[in-house]
């Protein structure tokens, strides 16, 4: 079956919606992080991470006292939604101009009327000299036509993942977005633990505690990437792995300081005539790639009845 039968894949260039990012990544934050102070912990971090839903992003069921609690980032209809178990439910619109301080009373707001009590680090994580989510008021800017594109393309790169993880057979993580990078990430592993890493913080020495192959999407930066693109990497990297061939001929490897990454353009994709076959031949060589020259069980690890 054709995987150009996902749906249109919409253009998303960076520029044109940056100040939007901004702003959706520190919702984003805020949403994770109050799934993260509810939700037990999870080996690598999964426990943290939101997942694309029907209509936006979600956190899932959350275990709070006697009920469960859902936070949805509706993406169509463009509302914050609280909803629980018991049927209570809250929640307000996300519109231009809405800052990250009023985000951050509303949700708050919106906890405390369905009966969910927690707190949060209110520090944004790793966004530069970011104001205190409180106190955020410079970060207003909400594009909705560019907020359903980037969780149209979320959507249809997490079907592509899906089909993609139904190839291997060994541990592998769901398919989720980690809001302290807002990349919608999978990974593969090998089942053997990796070395520590010297000096690393708990969070990298958690994530990185076992071989792993990584992929995903991200919708750039302004820092090293600003445009949107697919990724892998292979850590520990193995000797060797820039000599791997990768497809399309677009796909290319970067280094980027610490490691090697593989890297293809969104738009190299949405403009190929069949891209979500595209986007599986990329991922697919990336995997070769590192689980070849790390002395992975290829075979073995091989899905009898992948589709």
């Amino acid at each position: 079956m054709s995987t150009a039968a996902t749906g249109t894949w919409p253009s998303l260039p960076y520029e044109d919606w940056e100040p939007t990012k901004q702003t959706l990544h520190r919702y984003a934050q805020m949403v994770g992080k109050v799934r993260m102070s509810l939700v037990p912990f999870r080996n690598h971090w999964w426990h943290v991470t939101l997942h694309p839903s029907a209509h936006g992003l979600t956190t899932g069921p959350m275990p709070c006292g006697g009920l469960a609690a859902e936070i949805e980032m509706d993406v169509v209809e463009h509302h914050l939604r609280v909803r629980t178990s018991e049927g209570r439910s809250a929640g307000f619109a996300l519109r231009d101009g809405l800052s990250c301080a009023t985000f951050y009373e509303g949700l708050f707001a919106a906890l405390e009327e369905v009966g969910v009590r927690t707190s949060i680090h209110p520090e944004p994580f790793d966004l530069g000299d970011s104001p205190a989510f409180p106190d955020d008021t410079a970060h207003d800017s909400y594009d909705a036509e560019a907020v359903t594109r980037f969780w149209t393309i979320l959507r249809i790169t997490d079907g592509v993942l899906g089909r993609f993880a139904s190839r291997f057979t060994g541990k592998a993580s769901p398919t989720h977005l980690f809001w302290h990078s807002f990349d919608l990430a999978h990974a593969r592993f090998s089942g053997r633990r990796a070395p520590a890493i010297p000096g690393a913080d708990p969070v990298t020495a958690e994530a990185y505690s076992h071989e792993i192959i990584a992929f995903g999407w991200w919708p750039g930066d302004d820092r090293r990437t600003p445009y949107p693109a697919f990724y892998s990497y292979t850590a520990p990297e193995p000797a060797g792995l820039r000599d791997e061939p990768l497809a399309p001929a677009q796909a290319q490897w970067q280094d980027t300081g610490s490691g090697s990454l593989a890297v293809l353009p969104y738009d190299a994709a949405r403009e190929a005539p069949d891209p979500g076959a595209t986007l599986l031949d990329f991922y697919e060589s990336a995997y070769r790639a590192g689980a070849l020259r790390a002395g992975w069980d290829l075979e073995g690890l091989a899905a009898t009845r992948a589709r």
